[in-house]
């Protein structure tokens, strides 16, 4: 990737996690860290890699997305806003009653929202369904989801897996969000779900490790996975959960609460500092 490109994607993917504060400072809640975290990867997805357009964001032949870890809901509503589906002072209404921004995404109430997640586990599986659904079809929609690593734990994320092996869906690709950290500690020490590379191989996956913030990497992968046939990829993304604020990086504790004024302040400023330094 280019120098001038690489610097357009970091640019974007700082305004994304602009936007993920904002939303949850003004909600009071929400979940910052593992919205942070895959910032980078949803800039390229929206920005560089899938076939959409705001402008119809229901069009037949677009590629889909599926944020499994719904919870992640500020990261896809900031993308979608500096995307352009709609404006990015709209996640000042994060959570809100009479908000679309909700706690977890709703595909009946915000264009460019695919399918409506939350339990986790279901949107991977629903992601599959619409990846065998394009392959009976013959549609050449591509299907790009994103769970997390805590939500691999979940015996769903498993069957989904040996499922996508079955069908060879080769119009799947699968994003790992891999920070290490869910609500309650280290994955690792919770319920360990590692090695996720073997494992994946041996249910019949193509497997590519990245640096989930690394945009060489990133653009790598998936120029990879779209020369994969017969099978379904996983890119297992290494990420820095709370990734460009200084007190939320690999810190378990704002996995589900958001700052006060004072932090909310600190994490502007981290982050301001960081776009200035792309400018």
């Amino acid at each position: 990737m280019d120098e001038k490109r690489q610097l357009e994607l970091k640019r974007t993917a700082n305004n994304i996690r602009l936007g993920i504060i904002e939303g949850v400072y003004n909600a009071a809640c929400g979940h910052p860290g593992g919205s942070l975290s895959i910032a980078d990867v949803l800039a390229y997805l929206y920005f560089e890699e899938m076939r959409i357009n705001p402008e119809q964001p229901d069009m037949e032949h677009r590629d889909r997305f599926v944020l499994s870890k719904g919870h992640t809901a500020p990261a896809l509503y900031a993308t979608l806003a500096e995307r352009g589906f709609f404006p990015m002072e709209e996640m000042r209404t994060l959570r809100r009653t009479d908000s679309r921004l909700q706690g977890h995404p709703d595909m009946k109430a915000l264009p460019g929202v695919d399918m409506s997640t939350g339990s986790l586990g279901l949107g991977f599986s629903a992601a599959c369904g619409m990846a065998l659904a394009g392959k009976v079809k013959g549609k050449d929609y591509r299907v790009y989801t994103v769970i997390g690593d805590g939500e691999s734990e979940e015996g769903q994320v498993w069957e989904a897996a040996m499922f996508a092996a079955h069908y060879k869906l080769d119009n799947l690709v699968c994003i790992i969000d891999l920070n290490g950290l869910q609500i309650d500690g280290p994955i690792t020490e919770v319920m360990n779900p590692t090695p996720h590379d073997k494992k994946l191989e041996a249910f019949g996956w193509e497997v590519i490790s990245i640096d989930g913030h690394d945009f060489d990497e990133i653009e790598a992968a998936f120029r990879r996975a779209r020369e994969v046939k017969g099978k379904p990829t996983a890119i297992i993304a290494h990420t820095v959960k709370g990734k460009g604020v200084s007190y939320m990086e690999n810190a378990c504790e704002w996995h589900g609460q958001a700052p006060k004024e004072d932090l909310y302040r600190v994490a502007v400023s981290d982050l301001s500092a960081i776009g200035e330094s792309l400018r």
